[in-house]
């Protein structure tokens, strides 16, 4: 089933990147950092593959995902700072996170919020997401916005390198990034297990 998904994906995103070019690369990516899990590990590479083939040009190729990864995390941010903040201050103790955590969370982005958007631009599954709660925490926008669009351009550039260098065997690297996108879900799992047991036992505790 998971295989059926991801090559029905992998097909999709060629098919607009042939068809649309560097609108449909900003297109992907934006999708992609407005928490719609399309994976820039296909689009990037197999722009790359397309600047190989010298249909595309570098350069631009990896403004259109940087840019469109931006306009996806203004999205993103803006959902969170407008939608996700107030549900979790009302309803946020039945997903295990309370006032005090969202406290914490300003604290964490008002101090580490640059360093924290910007690795996290690098990173599997975590770059889709990081956008809504640096939202939820109100990070300053103009900071979010060069932090992102810069790390977003180091990711582009990786990814279209990767590509450029593989040529015709770009679809080789699939199988490398999906052994550390299951890593980085496995570490994200581990964590969340022990933020749940962490708050059930504080909540025991209070009782």
């Amino acid at each position: 089933m998971i295989e059926t998904i991801f090559e029905f994906l992998a097909n999709t995103i060629i098919f607009v990147i042939e068809t649309t070019g560097y609108v449909g690369i900003a297109l992907l990516m934006a999708l992609e950092s407005a928490n719609i899990p399309i994976p820039s590990e296909i689009i990037m590479p197999f722009a790359g593959f397309l600047v190989w083939e010298e249909k595309l040009n570098w350069w631009l190729v990896i403004f259109a995902g940087a840019f469109g990864n931006l306009v996806g995390s203004l999205v993103s941010y803006y959902l969170g700072k407008w939608g996700g903040r107030p549900f979790l201050e009302r309803y946020g103790r039945y997903f295990f996170i309370t006032r005090h955590d969202l406290d914490l969370g300003d604290r964490l982005f008002a101090k580490y919020g640059p360093i924290t958007i910007f690795a996290s631009r690098v990173l599997p599954i975590v770059r889709t997401f990081i956008s809504f709660p640096a939202g939820m925490a109100r990070m300053n926008i103009w900071k979010f916005s060069l932090y992102t669009f810069t790390g977003s351009f180091m990711w582009s550039m990786m990814l279209t390198y990767a590509g450029l260098i593989t040529g015709e065997n770009w679809d080789g690297l699939k199988e490398y990034f999906r052994t550390f996108d299951w890593l980085i879900a496995g570490i994200i799992v581990v964590l969340g297990t022990w933020w749940i047991w962490r708050h059930i036992k504080l909540l025991k505790r209070e009782a």
